[in-house]
């Protein structure tokens, strides 16, 4: 009889990569011993497969077509990000016998790819809690950015469906939940996430009381920037009500990193998070989503032009020698091309996230433009200025 042997949730900020000047060196090492320490679990409990609960950051994919959920049922799981590359294989037949039960069985309408690129969300707990450890994976994506946003309450039923199936098999499986607390990259609330409303839902997590995330909307996630966190409610239905042991909580200056672990449990070695106030003080507006909204579909151009450049070298170099001619390709009205000066401004100084607001205002997805800046000023304005 197959069972769930181990269960974390980790952050995965692409920072840990990039290192960009702005962030605290020190911060970020504090994260990546959360990481690692977190990792130890795979040794303890000696997995046959890892169960990988990540979202993309419309980067995997794009308005074009964005599923709710998807599973990545083919060989190999490739994560690429800021120069780095994984490789590592998929439980194929698992992830295949997951697949077919969810959709035949469960009444889960379940997108799959053999062999969709994944992004930071893998790449960074890739690194740092997987490390060398030679486990396979079965990779999940959900849609946490582009609304409209499965509930809290739907990821937990997958995650209750998925565990149903485990149940049904040999092996011994381990969950990982890749989602960061409070943050709104790309957004005018970028500088002031929301700190004690993360330390609240810690404290209840700590106690096993997982409904405090289930029991929420997407909206509400969105207003609090805690989108990120379906994935740990879908390890929540997969697992039930497990007490959590905070490893570790890093506020930064635009982001909460939370790292916890509910299975195995242990003794808790870190005194439990004080929160007295509901969500930590906040108070929701609930008048739907507030940073991250459906793209207007006259702006589809915009958001296609803005994927593809992350994804071609070729395009990016068009677009710094003649963005007119790119612009009429993708069908910018005058606006957006004016937005679009932004991915060649940003090559000439100042910080990336500066160059959001023009691209945004133009009908561009928040995070899909700050993405795609921070990849034309990395891989190209950067190369260009080193050269010259």
């Amino acid at each position: 009889m197959g069972e769930i042997v181990a269960a974390v949730g980790t952050c995965h900020t692409p920072y840990m990569f990039t290192r960009p000047p702005d962030e605290k060196p020190e911060q970020l090492d504090q994260a990546g011993a959360g990481m690692r320490e977190l990792g130890k679990v795979l040794d303890e409990t000696n997995p046959d497969v890892i169960l990988f609960f990540g979202s993309d950051h419309v980067e995997t994919f794009s308005v074009t077509c964005i599923p709710t959920f998807a599973i990545i049922a083919g060989s190999r799981a490739i994560a690429k990000f800021a120069g780095k590359e994984y490789d590592l294989p998929v439980h194929r037949e698992m992830a295949e016998d997951l697949l077919n039960k969810l959709v035949v069985e469960k009444n889960f309408d379940i997108a799959y790819s053999e062999d969709a690129e994944l992004g930071h969300a893998f790449a960074v707990p890739f690194e740092y809690v997987i490390g060398n450890r030679k486990i396979p994976v079965v990779p999940f994506f959900t849609n946490v950015y582009v609304p409209p946003l499965p509930t809290p309450k739907r990821c937990a039923a997958l995650g209750q469906a998925i565990a149903d199936i485990v149940k049904g098999r040999r092996e011994r499986v381990a969950v990982i939940a890749s989602g960061g607390m409070s943050h709104f990259p790309g957004t005018t609330k970028y500088l002031s996430p929301e700190f004690d409303f993360d330390r609240w839902l810690l404290s209840q997590f700590e106690m096993g009381r997982t409904d405090a995330l289930l029991n929420m909307t997407g909206t509400q996630l969105d207003e609090v920037g805690n989108t990120e966190m379906l994935n740990w409610a879908t390890m929540f239905g997969a697992i039930g009500r497990q007490e959590g042991e905070l490893i570790d909580y890093i506020p930064t200056w635009h982001h909460g990193l939370g790292l916890m672990r509910f299975l195995p449990g242990r003794a808790k070695t870190v005194s439990a998070t004080q929160a007295v106030e509901q969500y930590g003080g906040f108070k929701f507006r609930n008048q739907g989503y507030q940073f991250y909204k459906h793209p207007p579909a006259e702006a589809y151009g915009l958001n296609r032009l803005l994927f593809e450049v992350r994804h071609s070298a070729e395009l990016r170099d068009r677009v710094i020698k003649n963005l007119d001619s790119v612009a009429k390709e993708y069908g910018l009205n005058a606006r957006q091309r004016e937005a679009a000066q932004e991915l060649i401004s940003v090559g000439k100084g100042g910080l990336v996230s500066e160059h959001v607001g023009p691209l945004v205002e133009a009908g561009a997805h928040p995070l899909q433009a700050l993405m795609s800046l921070h990849v034309i000023f990395s891989m190209s304005h950067r190369t260009a200025n080193a050269r010259a």
